[in-house]
C-alpha cells in the first residue's frame, strides 16, 4: 500500500515546486527564454513553462529536478543574506555581479549551464559563511 502512495506524493511535490519555480521566476522578473535556460530546457519550448505556471508538475527529470533545487537554494540564501530587503532578493540575479566577471548571475549560469548554478549557489553560500 505504501509503494502505491509514493508514486503519487512525488506528483504532488512535483506540481507544487512548478508552481513554486513560476512563481520564484516572476519575482525574479526572468524572460522566457532566460526561465527556460535557467531550467535547462530548450529555448523552444515555452508550453513547458506555460504547463508548469498551471501547476502540472514538473517533468520526472533528474536535472531539472536539480536545476530547481539549486534554484530554490539561490532563492533561500538570498532572504537569508537580505532579510529587510525584498527588493534585492528579487533584483540580485539580473544585477551585475564582479563576482561573475560583471556578468549577472542569470547570464552566469546561462553562460556555463550547471556549472554555473553551482557557481553562482556556491558564491551565496561562501557570502553566508557556510
Amino acid at each position: 500500500m505504501l509503494a502505491a502512495r509514493h508514486p503519487e506524493e512525488r506528483t504532488i511535490d512535483r506540481s507544487e515546486l512548478a508552481k513554486m519555480v513560476m512563481n520564484l521566476f516572476a519575482h525574479w522578473d526572468l524572460s522566457t527564454e532566460d526561465q527556460l535556460a535557467l531550467l535547462g530546457l530548450a529555448t523552444d519550448n515555452r508550453a513547458a513553462l506555460s504547463r508548469y505556471r498551471k501547476g502540472v508538475p514538473l517533468a520526472q527529470s533528474r536535472d531539472l529536478m536539480d536545476r530547481v533545487g539549486i534554484l530554490m537554494g539561490i532563492h533561500k540564501s538570498l532572504r537569508l543574506l537580505f532579510p529587510r530587503n525584498r527588493d534585492l532578493v528579487y533584483a540580485w540575479m539580473t544585477q551585475r555581479n564582479k563576482a561573475f566577471e560583471g556578468m549577472t548571475p542569470t547570464e552566469t549560469i546561462k553562460e556555463w549551464g550547471f556549472r554555473g548554478l553551482f557557481m553562482v549557489r556556491a558564491y551565496l553560500d561562501k557570502a553566508r559563511g557556510q
